[in-house]
């Protein structure tokens, strides 16, 4: 989506700055000054741009840098919950195992006790208690007496040993047991405190994510802002150079127009053109006709293309540097500007050109020969011959722009009139 916009942005900026060349004749003349001012302060506009984009790179890195520890801490704190939680599970299996030896055990003391009432209740169905002195007074002798005693005795003890024995089994099981617990809810609040550290870390990271994200939209923002004050800059920079050629053009015909006056001065073959320049005509026939010279012809051909689709046509236009720098034209001031490109000074309206030169019929035409139109009057509209019945001219639909005149339109307004101009 972003190349896409910068794309098309792209296309815009050139067709500005293309346009800007020339201009639209909604641009109002400015001076040079003018432009030197606004150009003044759209380059501290953008400086101060370029200011807030370095500024705002700088806070980039700075959040770059904190993400990059927050991830390293999730990532070390993620190690350690997982491990803690890998503790839990063992204690807790541990705890079970306890669980089920402690009640093992107590499976066990029950037994032994169910054991010792059925042996009491059996000697008390044979006689109760006395059975045990039955048994001890039924020695034959001493010695059997003797015997007898430690017999009962043992027995008597070994039940007892044996639920002693059982009994701390179970308390030291059950002390293990609740150690075990300790160590388990230590573990279980641990990990707790991890995963409550580990969201807050997480929350944050989410945070400057964000933060980094409105950055660079502003970022963004701030590059397309600086890109249209350059574009503005550059529009202002050509508006600038423009008005500077049309300057030095107007000097350059000024003084073409005073040297052509000084020439016909001292000429025996002279006319006065009706804007009252004066211009040194050859002889009207196509025999005589001087042939185009080929460095003016290319100039007077080709130094309008700059303008097609650049211009506009103005009745009276093209006779000041900010006419010529908008591109502003009527068709005689065009012609007129076109051969002063080439260092030739001709008059700037439709009356004063039908004289210049020398006739050529329509069969004979040439490039860079003058072509007449009978428009809104008699050879009322005039441009400039380029071969293949194609001219140049600034037409009032279009401006400055190539035009058939072997065809339609101008086919029919053609006059037949062509002059060439040596």
């Amino acid at each position: 989506m972003r190349e896409k916009k910068n794309l098309v942005k792209k296309s815009a900026v050139a067709l500005t700055i293309m346009s800007s060349v020339f201009f639209v004749q909604t641009v109002h003349a400015e001076t040079e000054e003018d432009i030197q001012q606004q150009r003044s302060e759209i380059q501290s506009n953008i400086d101060d741009k370029k200011d807030e984009i370095e500024e705002i790179k700088a806070e980039l890195v700075e959040l770059n840098e904190k993400i990059a520890r927050f991830e390293e801490a999730i990532e070390a704190n993620e190690k350690k919950i997982k491990e803690t939680k890998g503790n839990i599970k063992d204690v807790e299996g541990e705890v079970s195992d306890l669980e089920d030896k402690i009640e093992e055990i107590q499976e066990n003391i029950e037994r032994r006790n169910e054991i010792l009432k059925d042996r009491i209740s059996s000697l008390q169905e044979n006689g109760g208690s006395s059975s045990y002195l039955e048994v001890m007074l039924g020695a034959s002798n001493f010695t059997d007496f003797i015997d007898r005693v430690a017999l009962v005795h043992k027995i008597t003890q070994a039940d007892q040993d044996l639920l002693d024995s059982q009994e701390k089994d179970k308390e030291e099981e059950e002390e293990n047991k609740a150690a075990l617990d300790n160590k388990l809810n230590e573990l279980k609040d641990l990990k707790d405190e991890y995963e409550e550290m580990q969201e807050q870390i997480v929350e944050q990271k989410e945070q400057n994510e964000e933060a980094k994200k409105d950055l660079k939209k502003k970022e963004e923002e701030n590059s397309d802002i600086l890109d249209d004050l350059k574009v503005e800059d550059q529009v202002l920079a050509n508006k600038e150079k423009a008005l500077k050629e049309a300057r030095e053009e107007q000097e350059r015909m000024r003084q073409l127009a005073e040297e052509s006056s000084n020439e016909s001065s001292d000429g025996d073959n002279s006319s006065s053109s009706s804007d009252g320049k004066v211009e040194q005509f050859a002889s009207t026939s196509d025999n005589d006709a001087p042939k185009p010279s080929g460095s003016m012809v290319s100039i007077v051909t080709s130094v309008g293309n700059k303008y097609i689709g650049n211009s506009a046509y103005k009745f009276g236009g093209g006779r000041s540097a900010s006419d010529i720098a908008n591109g502003l034209f009527d068709c005689s001031a065009f012609v007129s500007w076109a051969f002063g490109q080439a260092g030739k000074s001709l008059p700037a309206s439709t009356d004063g050109l039908i004289g210049v030169g020398s006739a050529v019929s329509a069969s004979n035409m040439q490039p860079g020969d003058l072509v007449f139109f009978n428009t809104y009057k008699t050879n009322g509209h005039v441009g400039i011959y380029l071969g293949n019945n194609k001219f140049i001219g600034s037409q009032s639909s279009t401006g400055v722009a190539v035009a058939d005149m072997g065809s339609g339109y101008w086919k029919s307004k053609f006059s037949g009139v062509v002059r060439r101009v040596g």
